[in-house]
């Protein structure tokens, strides 16, 4: 990242860390994945990795849509340490379909010297279907970190984008939320010939924005964050199921929205605990599946 492209927010974070300089070995990882139809199933065609970013192969473990390639991805570092670089792009040919996930919840460790980024490149030819649905992201104390999404989708295509922000270590010592120094997400979208559809940005540093505070989280913890892009049709079917209320007893408060351009929908979850917004992130999901490719979404596994 040249200075001339650096997010005005990471400025302050631009000292080279003690240890390994940024991007050196182990600190400079990449994944790149492509997935591909053959015959009734789908397939990883294309699977490159740089440690510790990691994927072993496609797992046909879903019950509900048994030709779809389900993709963990895997690292060996422990977590996101100051000075990362993390690079992962992932594309779906026209009529192929593809799962991916995390093997566990992305933990971003506290920093004494500069920043992580994570950059992330989807594109989706016609009648694609990808689901990018990782565990939660859990920053540490004085943590900075920032991830930038760009999606490439053909109208025809679907994807199920989801990412899950807990405000840290809820449960660690004597209790370590909203610490972290820094936490930026930009997701843009676009279509093939680069016709842009929206662009969403959120910036939080709870140190210049406290942030349990009405009109942001109050007293939630957890925050979850639902891109549907999907043909009109589909987006419309979806709209009329996906739940929006606000929920006293169990905890949360739930909303689903338009996105700009006919690009399709956004749904946002605030909860208290992660397994309640795991749940609400789980039930759009069973709606949209059916909607798009009429098959359902597996029973949860018992130990979840």
């Amino acid at each position: 990242m040249s200075p001339a492209s650096t997010p005005h927010e990471l400025l302050p974070y631009l000292d080279e860390p003690p240890q390994l300089p940024v991007g050196s070995f182990g600190k400079d990882a990449h994944l790149r994945l492509r997935f591909e139809p053959r015959g009734e199933r789908s397939i990883l065609a294309v699977m490159e990795r740089r440690a510790p970013l990691l994927v072993q192969k496609a797992l046909y473990c879903d019950e509900g849509m048994p030709g779809l390639p389900v993709v963990f991805i895997i690292t060996n570092s422990g977590g996101v340490l100051q000075g990362d670089r993390y690079t992962m792009d992932f594309a779906v040919a026209a009529g192929a379909c593809g799962h991916v996930t995390t093997q566990a919840a992305t933990k971003i460790h506290e920093m004494d010297a500069n920043h992580a980024v994570q950059t992330q490149e989807i594109t989706l030819e016609d009648g694609a279907y990808l689901e990018y649905l990782p565990e939660p992201v859990i920053p540490f104390a004085r943590s900075r970190f920032l991830t930038r999404t760009r999606v490439r989708i053909a109208p025809t295509a679907t994807l199920l984008y989801a990412e899950t922000l807990m405000g840290g270590r809820k449960y660690y010592r004597d209790g370590e939320l909203f610490r972290f120094d820094l936490f930026s997400s930009t997701v843009a979208g676009e279509r093939p010939d680069g016709s842009s559809l929206f662009v969403e940005k959120f910036v939080i540093e709870p140190d210049r924005s406290p942030v349990p505070r009405p009109g942001v989280m109050g007293d939630f913890d957890v925050f979850g964050n639902v891109l549907l892009l999907t043909p009109p049709a589909v987006a419309d079917a979806v709209a009329e199921r996906a739940a929006s209320a606000w929920n006293r007893e169990e905890g949360w408060a739930a909303g689903v929205g338009r996105l700009p351009n006919g690009a399709g929908l956004v749904y946002k979850i605030i909860a208290r605990e992660t397994s309640v917004v795991r749940a609400k992130i789980r039930d759009f999901w069973s709606i949209v599946r059916p909607e798009v490719v009429g098959l359902p979404v597996p029973p949860e596994y018992p130990w979840r």
